[in-house]
């Protein structure tokens, strides 16, 4: 028969309409994939692209201006001002950790606070709304603008008086939205606005006090580079330890964030393409098998090779044209619920997103990998006579080497488009190289599961027997099943690995047991008067007080050639010491959870050179050795120390943990506050904290009390938010897993129509059909968990070390259970897609063959 079908696509359209299933019966499967892919490309694409175009687009209003110059424990100097506001407008002020209070003697209430004093100017960009409508600027006078949270614990109403320091405040209205909140940072407590002059008449800014001092600048040139003015104030104030902010990278650790939940999301959106894809392949091999019958008439009557590819293309580009649809618009409507998980964390838009180009390029994914994955079974089909197509249930049709090819162009096709939009191609890549790795690997276990059975001695148990037989035969879907039901029960696999190892580090990062209360900026002089007050109300209560003040590495390396921090282009991987000024204390002895593992302590009292230890991944990113030097910037001033010793240190206890420990003759000189920890005996009263916590407050008003517990719920909280938003994207390659088992076992019932009719006719039960189904998918899918548990761990440990870069910590046994519920799900698949085959009537069954 010629291959030169003239056959219009019009008339193929026609024929395939008259044929095409108003409910696309037998093409569920590929619409289900497609879909499942296509949302998941679209969900996670139109997220990601609203929140990186919302922290571009609001850079200005997330920092509160195009530049901000951040100095700890003192003020910017006349100078350092001048040379600021040489680039536009400036804006100062401090923030403080602060006790508030309301009330009096036992009436009275006491809550930790973030203090937020401004300037007149405050805010450069954006404004401050209240929760009564209103859009206001700065607080004047003895007004402050609160969180809902402070006017809570403290229990007043907008217009009550309370107290912070020395100085009586007045709260003027409720913040429901503050502009510059983001850049702000994890906070101890609820945000309380107030006047620029505020922390210095409450007595809270004395030498030694713990505080920020932040200055915010719009550029009159709105051209200027920020980075251009960071290096020239670096350069003309080298010692003056600035942290710097832009306004393209108004807070680096939500930008960092999501880069990290993009690179996941990544991955889980080419995980459904690649499940998809083999569930597609599967659907349409199931869908031209149960056409069978109809492309060797069409054949019969002279319908050309071309004219049957034209015919069941369009039914197939129809089918994913709609599930394409559906899961672009179901991406849309989910990324409003995807963005509420990560409510507070990040910029989020309320309501739906429309971003024209995530949602392209998920339809063009879509599109494809239909195409790639189904071009092999249509191939096949129009390459054979109408009697090969006849004879197939009997004679397995062989493979058509064109249809590989065509395949293969769409998932090259599919890896230059992966390649040429993602922000990660080496990450991208090398989960393509995996995935493709994956699938010659099963491909390869299939091949090897049938040479095995076909080795393995025939059982005395004929179901067995047959059930063996039946993986080996000629014919067998062996292959398919097996890279089916690997890529389905590892997605279950990777699902609760992740999970659980988010579960896992929520456990181990935010510790049960710690102090019940942080103290900062208690007077030096005043330490026994601070120990006593505790100890009056809990005789056996746990203090532990250290100095605490902040400083930078200006220098490092050995002496006679050190580097300037300065002049590094890049701070090395791992060297966040050197990025900005960090807390800083001195001791006379080991601290509390640290162990020496080179050089020796210095003894108490030293009073020769002074000597600095230091942490061992510090030491292990920058090169540093014993007998080297840093160069340690405080208070705008130069200090030179010799490298003593090197610790490891348990960052995960709640106890005061420095990079950076000094003997008491390098810094002891500084002014300085203690910082302390208070551990109260077990099951003390709420009555006698909140006693405690009034005495605090009434004699150390310029201390700032934190109370440890709210701080680990806010911190579980935000990791919780993390694992919800986690579980909910990969449970889209779960469902693109679930899809493709079903849609394996759909196929491969197919298949078995001619072998269950034939073995009813010789004489065989229902039950003994029923159970030969379940004894061959229970091999084989017995034989593919250890498989699918490696592959599933492998990805799980790639997303949750190297990109959250949290621990491995999963929970084996919740993962090896949701294995197993795998298991059981295919083997009910198995059981319900056998059920049909049972009802099939022998006679009318073997006339359709």
């Amino acid at each position: 028969m010629s291959q030169t079908g003239d056959l219009t696509w019009g008339g193929a359209w026609r024929i395939a309409r008259r044929d095409l299933n108003a409910r696309f019966r037998g093409l569920r499967l590929l619409l289900v994939c497609i879909f499942l892919g296509t949302a998941a490309l679209a969900a996670i694409g139109t997220l990601t692209a609203a929140i990186e175009r919302e922290l571009a687009a609001s850079g200005q209003v997330l920092l509160g201006g195009d530049l901000e110059v951040e100095v700890w424990q003192r003020d910017l100097s006349p100078e350092e001002q001048s040379a600021l506001a040489e680039y536009g407008t400036i804006s100062g002020g401090t923030r403080l950790q602060a006790m508030a209070t309301a009330g009096e003697g036992d009436d009275s209430r006491a809550a930790p606070v973030e203090l937020k004093a401004v300037d007149e100017r405050w805010p450069l960009y954006g404004a401050l709304s209240l929760k009564d409508g209103r859009e206001v600027g700065a607080p004047t006078g003895r007004d402050a603008y609160l969180a809902q949270g402070a006017l809570d614990r403290l229990e007043i109403d907008v217009g009550d008086s309370f107290r912070v320091g020395t100085m009586e405040l007045t709260a003027a209205g409720v913040i429901e939205n503050e502009p510059d909140r983001l850049s702000e940072g994890f906070q101890l407590g609820p945000t309380v606005i107030v006047a620029e002059q505020v922390p210095v008449e409450g007595g809270l800014l004395a030498p030694g006090a713990l505080y920020q001092s932040k200055y915010r600048v719009a550029f009159e040139n709105q051209s200027q580079d920020p980075e251009a003015v960071e290096e020239t104030l670096t350069e003309a104030f080298p010692n003056a330890g600035f942290d710097f902010r832009s306004r393209d990278r108004a807070s680096p650790g939500a930008d960092r964030f999501v880069e990290q939940m993009s690179d996941f999301l990544t991955l889980v959106g080419l995980a459904a393409l690649v499940i998809a894809g083999i569930g597609i392949a599967g659907g349409v091999s199931s869908y031209l098998e149960a056409r069978r019958g109809s492309i060797a008439t069409l054949k019969v009557l002279g319908a050309s090779s071309r004219d049957i590819v034209k015919v069941y293309a369009l039914q197939i580009a129809v089918a994913a044209l709609i599930g394409s649809a559906a899961g672009l618009a179901t991406g849309v409507l989910v990324t409003p619920i995807l963005g509420s998980a990560l409510h507070g964390l990040l910029p989020v838009e309320s309501g739906f997103v429309i971003e024209p180009a995530p949602l392209l390029l998920a339809g063009a994914y879509g599109l494809l990998v239909a195409f790639a994955f189904a071009a092999a079974p249509l191939l096949r089909a129009r390459s054979f006579p109408a009697m090969a197509l006849m004879r197939s249930a009997v004679v397995p049709l062989s493979r058509d080497k064109r249809a590989l090819i065509a395949t293969a162009i769409g998932i090259l096709a599919i890896c230059a488009l992966a390649l040429l939009t993602t922000d990660q191609p080496v990450l991208s890549g090398s989960f393509l190289l995996g995935a493709g790795g994956a699938l010659v690997a099963l491909a390869a276990l299939g091949l090897l599961i049938q040479f095995i059975a076909r080795r393995l001695p025939r059982p005395s148990n004929p179901l067995l027997r047959s059930a063996l037989a039946n993986i080996h035969r000629p014919g067998a879907p062996t292959g398919a099943l097996v890279t089916a039901l690997g890529f389905g029960l590892a997605a279950f696999v990777l699902l609760a690995a992740i999970q659980s190892a988010i579960d896992g580090n929520i456990q181990t990062r935010v510790p049960r047991e710690a102090p019940d209360y942080f103290v900062l900026d208690v007077p030096v002089e005043r330490e026994a008067r601070f120990r006593e007050l505790v100890q009056n109300r809990f005789p056996d209560a746990a203090i532990r007080a250290v100095p605490t003040m902040r400083g930078a590495v200006l220098a490092f390396g050995p002496e006679g050639n050190m580097t300037r921090v300065a002049e590094l282009e890049e701070l090395p991987e791992g060297a966040w010491v050197l990025s900005g000024e960090r807390g800083i204390t001195y001791a006379d002895e080991v601290p509390l959870g640290n162990r020496i593992v080179e050089g020796e302590w210095w003894e108490p009292g030293h009073s020769g050179e002074r000597l600095v230890s230091i942490d061992a991944e510090f030491a292990d990113a920058v090169g540093l050795e014993i007998g080297d030097m840093l160069t340690i910037g405080i208070l705008g001033t130069e200090r030179d120390v010799r490298i003593a010793n090197i610790r490891e240190i348990d960052w995960e206890n709640m106890s005061f943990n420095f990079t950076l420990v000094f003997s008491p003759n390098a810094i002891a000189d500084v002014p300085h506050n203690l910082s302390a920890t208070i551990e109260l005996p077990a099951r003390a009263s709420p009555e006698a904290q909140g006693a405690l916590l009034r005495d605090l407050v009434r004699e150390f008003p310029s201390s700032s009390v934190v109370e440890v517990g709210e701080v680990l719920t806010e911190a579980r909280t935000i990791l919780q938010q993390v694992s919800l938003a986690t579980l909910a994207a990969a449970a889209v390659a779960v469902l693109a897993g679930l899809a493709v088992l079903m849609g394996a076992i759909a196929a491969a019932r197919a298949a078995r129509m001619y072998d269950t009719v034939v073995l009813r006719v010789l004489g065989a039960s229902r039950r003994q059909v029923l159970m030969m189904q379940l004894a061959e998918y229970g091999l084989i899918a017995l034989a593919l968990a250890g498989v699918a548990l490696g592959l599933g761990s492998l990805l799980g440990w790639v997303i949750i070390t190297q990109m959250f870069e949290f621990d491995w910590l999963p929970d084996w046994g919740e993962v090896l259970a949701v294995l197993g519920l795998g298991l059981a799900m295919v083997l009910a698949f198995a059981l319900g897609g056998s059920l049909p085959l049972l009802r099939a009537k022998p006679a009318q069954a073997l006339r359709e063959l």
